[in-house]
């Protein structure tokens, strides 16, 4: 049983775009790490506002 070049080519076509893809999944994540953490930052600036608060109010 032999291949068609079609099939051959089809083959061909998708080592090129795995590099691609990688790379596009590579930059999705670190892009939600950095969104993340300046959910966090913030998060922490707010606390740490609360805080200051309470030790003043003692």
């Amino acid at each position: 049983m032999g291949f068609s070049g079609t099939e051959v080519a089809m083959v061909g076509l998708l080592f090129p775009l795995i590099p691609i893809l990688l790379a596009t999944l590579l930059l999705r994540w670190v892009r939600s790490i950095r969104i993340n953490s300046e959910i966090q930052i913030e998060q922490n600036k707010e606390i740490i506002s609360l805080l200051k608060d309470l030790a003043e109010k003692k």
